[in-house]
C-alpha cells in the first residue's frame, strides 16, 4: 500500500503539472527573447553553422529547435543580410530571427508550441533530480518527495519551465552537475564513472548558459570544504578534488566544441588588448566573443528599474530584492528555518552547507552585476534552496513529540501555500509577486522587463477586445511579437517592438498623441513601456503613471479608457 501511495503522490503530481503548464503556455504569446533563441537552435540544427549563438551556447536552443524538425515546411531566412554579413552592432540574431517568425513562415503559434516542450521536460527533469539529490542528501523519500514538489510548482520556475529560452536549462545542467559532484566528492578514491558523468554534466551546463560558468569559483570553493566525510590526509583529498575538477574542466570545453559543432575560425574580440588575437583561427570563436560579450554587459550600460528607479549600472539591492518580492512567502518561511535547523544538527550540516554556499555565493557575485533585467537569473540557486528546505522531514527522526508534530505541520503547510500561491497566479506565472509586496497588480511598480512584462499577453489583449467590442487600441507595445498577426488593429505608441516593428521605438521622439492631455480613446499599454524604458526623461506616460488603470491584460498590458471631452 505504501508503494501505491508513493506512485499516486507522483504521477498526481506530474498531472497537475503538465496540466498548469501546457493551459498557461498556449495562452502566452512568444515572449521578447524566445524567438531569438528558438532561431540560433534551428539554424545551427538546419545548416550546422553555430554564428548566431552568440551570448548564448546552443545546446538548450538545439533542444527547443528540435521538434521544429516535423516541420520541414519551415524556410529558414538564409539569403538575408541577418545571415549572409554582419549586421550594425553584430545582432544578426535579432534580424535573422524576425524575419524567420514573421515574415518567411507562417504558423508562429505552431512554432512556438513546439519550441516550448523541451524545456517543460527540462523542468520535470529538474524535479527528478532534486528528488534523487535529496533522498540522497537527507535519506528520506519524504524529503526526495518534497523537492520533486516544491520544484514542480514554484511559480518562477514555471514560469521559465513554459518558455524556449535557455534560463530553466542552465539552472537544470548546472544543478545536476553539483548533485554529480556531490556523488563524486563522497566516494571513496577516484570513482572514474562517477567522474566522467560530472565533466560531461559540466560540459553540458557550459553548453546551454554562458552564467554557469559562474560556478567555476563556486565549485573550487567547496573542494577546500571538509564536507565529503572521509578519514584520508585532507592534503591529499583536495589536491585529488582540484584535479577532478581541472580534468573535468578539460573535457567540458571538448563537450562545449562539440556543441557549436567543432566551429574553426577566426577570433572577433571587441576588446582592444584582445583583438590582437583576432588574426589568429581557433575553436569556437563565437563562444570566446559571447564570453566578452556578457562580461561587458555585466560591467553596466543597459538601463535597470527598481522601485522606481532607473540605473545605468545596475543597483546592488537589484537581485535581494527581486529575491524577497517575488518567491513565495512559504518558501520565505520556510528557508530559514530550515537553514537554521539542519546546520544546528552535526548530522546534517555539511549536507546543508553544501547546497548553501553556492546560493550564497551566486547571489553575492550577481549583486556585482551591473545586468539587471530580471529574477530568472536567480534560477540557478532555486534548486539548491527547495532540495535545503526539503532536507525538513529528515529532522523528524528522532525529535521529540512536539518537535516532531510542528515539523510536519510546517512541511504541510510549506507544500499546500506554495500550491495555493502557484494556483492563485495561474496562468500568469512570469508576473508572480507574493503577497507581502502587493502581488502582481503592484509588481510593475517595484520590478519590470523579464519580472512581469516580456510580452507574454498578446494574446489575451486580443481576446480582451474581443469581449469588450473594441476594435482598435493606441498600443504602447514591449516585446517582439506583431500585435498585426494576432488580428488586432492597433496605433503604435512610445515602446520596444522587435527590429521589424520600428514605429513603436521611432514614436519616443514623434510622439501621436499629447502627454498632457491624450486625446480621447482605448490605450493598451506595457508596464516596462509605461515607465518609458529605455528614455531618461519620464514625461511622455506620465499622465497614465499618476492614474488607476481601467483594466488589466494579465499583469503586463494596462488598458486606459480616455474618455472624450464635453463642453
Amino acid at each position: 500500500m505504501t508503494i501505491l501511495y508513493r506512485k499516486g503522490l507522483v504521477v498526481t503530481a506530474v498531472l497537475l503539472f503538465f496540466f498548469l503548464a501546457l493551459t498557461s503556455m498556449v495562452g502566452d504569446s512568444p515572449t521578447m527573447d524566445e524567438q531569438n533563441h528558438i532561431a540560433r537552435g534551428l539554424a545551427l540544427l538546419r545548416t550546422g553553422d553555430p554564428r548566431l549563438s552568440l551570448e548564448h551556447p546552443p545546446l538548450v536552443n538545439v533542444l527547443s529547435a528540435l521538434p521544429l524538425l516535423t516541420l520541414p515546411e519551415l524556410r529558414l531566412p538564409t539569403d538575408a543580410p541577418s545571415w549572409t554579413k554582419e549586421e550594425p552592432a553584430g545582432l544578426n540574431w535579432y534580424f535573422f530571427a524576425d524575419k524567420l517568425f514573421w515574415e518567411y513562415n507562417r504558423d508562429v503559434t505552431r512554432m512556438v508550441f513546439l519550441a516550448r516542450l523541451p524545456v517543460v521536460y527540462l523542468l520535470l527533469f529538474l524535479a527528478v533530480v532534486g528528488f534523487r539529490f535529496a533522498r540522497v542528501l537527507w535519506r528520506s523519500w519524504g524529503a526526495g518527495f518534497l523537492a520533486f514538489f516544491l520544484l514542480l510548482f514554484d511559480p518562477n520556475l514555471l514560469a521559465h519551465g513554459r518558455y524556449a529560452t535557455t534560463d530553466l536549462g542552465g539552472a537544470f545542467f548546472i544543478f545536476l552537475t553539483a548533485y554529480l559532484l556531490w556523488r563524486l566528492w563522497t566516494s571513496s578514491g577516484w570513482d572514474w564513472r562517477r567522474w566522467l558523468w560530472f565533466a560531461l554534466a559540466l560540459g553540458l551546463a557550459f553548453s546551454s548558459k554562458l552564467s554557469t560558468l559562474v560556478f567555476i569559483p563556486i565549485f573550487v570553493l567547496l573542494a577546500f570544504m571538509p564536507l565529503y566525510g572521509g578519514r584520508a590526509v585532507y592534503g591529499r583529498i583536495l589536491v585529488r578534488r582540484l584535479g577532478q575538477l581541472f580534468l573535468a574542466g578539460l573535457v567540458s570545453l571538448a563537450i562545449v566544441w562539440a556543441a557549436y559543432n567543432f566551429q574553426w575560425g577566426l577570433f572577433r574580440f571587441q576588446l582592444d588588448w584582445l583583438r590582437p588575437f583576432n588574426q589568429l583561427s581557433g575553436p569556437m570563436p563565437t563562444y570566446w566573443a559571447g564570453v566578452e560579450q556578457i562580461a561587458l554587459l555585466s560591467g553596466g550600460g543597459r538601463p535597470s528599474f527598481l522601485l522606481g528607479q532607473f540605473s545605468d549600472t545596475g543597483f546592488v539591492a537589484y537581485f535581494p530584492v527581486a529575491f524577497l518580492v517575488k518567491t513565495p512567502l512559504a518558501i520565505l518561511i520556510a528557508l530559514p528555518i530550515a537553514a537554521v535547523a539542519l546546520l544546528w544538527r552535526s548530522a546534517t550540516r555539511q549536507q546543508a552547507l553544501y547546497l548553501l554556499i553556492p546560493a550564497l555565493v551566486y547571489l553575492a557575485i550577481s549583486m556585482q552585476s551591473g545586468l539587471n533585467i530580471g529574477y530568472r537569473h536567480l534560477l540557478p540557486i532555486l534548486p539548491f534552496l527547495l532540495v535545503l528546505i526539503a532536507g525538513l522531514p529528515a529532522l523528524t527522526q528522532h525529535a521529540a513529540r512536539t518537535t516532531y508534530y510542528a515539523l510536519r505541520i510546517l512541511v504541510g503547510a510549506t507544500a499546500v501555500f506554495l500550491l495555493l500561491a502557484t494556483l492563485s497566479i495561474h496562468p500568469h506565472y512570469l508576473s508572480f509577486f507574493n503577497v507581502a509586496a502587493g502581488g502582481p497588480a503592484n509588481g510593475g511598480n517595484i520590478l519590470i522587463d523579464s519580472n512581469i512584462d516580456w510580452g507574454q499577453d498578446l494574446i489575451r489583449l486580443r481576446q480582451w477586445m474581443a469581449e469588450n467590442d473594441v476594435e482598435a487600441i493606441k498600443l504602447g507595445w514591449f516585446g517582439t511579437a506583431r500585435p498585426e498577426y494576432y488580428g488586432i488593429q492597433y496605433q503604435p505608441l512610445p515602446g520596444l517592438g522587435g527590429v521589424g516593428q520600428p514605429a513603436f521605438f521611432d514614436a519616443w521622439w514623434n510622439l501621436p498623441f499629447d502627454p498632457a492631455q491624450p486625446e480621447p480613446g482605448i490605450y493598451a499599454i506595457s508596464v516596462t513601456s509605461l515607465w518609458e524604458f529605455p528614455l531618461q526623461d519620464k514625461t511622455v506616460y506620465a499622465w497614465f503613471r499618476q492614474r488607476e488603470p481601467d483594466a488589466r491584460v494579465g499583469y503586463s498590458i494596462l488598458i486606459y479608457a480616455v474618455p472624450g471631452t464635453t463642453d
